[in-house]
């Protein structure tokens, strides 16, 4: 027996709107490309809302604006939600629990004041997410471009997070870390191993940061590197092994010998 909230009509508007939304975040018409270009332009806004939020959050109306976000980003994740093929199966993915905890700092502003610099992870899942590749960068979707962009935004993503974490933990407790623009900048100083010194964090808790800042830095930018300068490989999976990468003339695979038959995409 269906319950007043079951009624077919219910259940009819619910199923028309997850067809509207599944059409809209992975249909390919216009109106639905230019709706996901507006969405990616709403989270680069988020994102620059998060990396400057610790400037802004003594200033009045911030904790309205905060609270606005929150509602603009819950928005979205609901509708990306209905929009995914099955509710269990989106909410099952790594990347979906870092937008939930975005979320989770931004309607417990007060409780999570500590935490509020992850928020900034939601750069890595914008870049890392198939909808941007599918509509805003589809032209260097399964490209070297495509990991640099990756690599850069982790290394970017990395960069900030240190930064509001060293904020949190040392402004105002230590005399070199008098604001964010101290705490940005000891970041970028280690992580590069420029080490003027000018700054020090104290402690063993300062010592720890600037090693895992150092090895993490170095990891990156080496990532970032070989993204932009190794050779150029194209994206074919061999049938034999699996093997993802080939050079673009490739006709043997090289870990198993099997012949490939890499597409063409020049045109005659």
């Amino acid at each position: 027996m269906l319950t007043p909230a079951e009624t077919p009509k219910n259940i009819a508007g619910l199923s028309g709107l997850q067809a509207r939304l599944r059409g809209l975040y992975h249909g390919h018409s216009r109106a639905a490309v230019r709706f996901r270009i507006a969405i990616i332009v709403l989270d680069i806004l988020l994102v620059a809302f998060f990396i400057a939020a610790p400037l802004m959050k003594e200033t009045p109306g911030f904790l309205a604006l905060d609270y606005f976000v929150a509602f603009l980003l819950a928005l979205d994740l609901g509708a990306r939600a209905l929009a995914w093929r099955s509710v269990g199966d989106w909410i099952r993915r790594p990347i979906v629990w870092i937008d939930l905890f975005v979320l989770a700092t931004l309607l417990a502003p007060l409780w999570f004041i500590n935490l509020a610099f992850l928020r900034v992870l939601r750069l890595w899942t914008l870049f890392h997410s198939e909808f941007f590749w599918g509509t805003i960068a589809r032209r260097f979707d399964d490209t070297p471009w495509e990991d640099a962009i990756r690599a850069g935004a982790t290394l970017f993503t990395f960069v900030f997070v240190v930064t509001g974490f060293v904020y949190t933990i040392f402004n105002g407790r230590h005399e070199g870390i008098e604001g964010y623009v101290d705490a940005l900048y000891f970041t970028v100083a280690t992580l590069t191993t420029t080490g003027f010194g000018d700054i020090v964090l104290p402690g063993t808790l300062g010592k720890v940061i600037s090693i895992v800042t150092m090895i993490a830095g170095i990891t990156l930018f080496v990532r970032l590197a070989q993204a932009l300068f190794r050779p150029n490989k194209v994206r074919f999976s061999c049938p034999t092994c699996g093997l993802a990468r080939h050079d673009p003339d490739a006709v043997h695979c090289k870990a198993c010998g099997t012949i490939l038959r890499i597409p063409n995409e020049e045109k005659g």
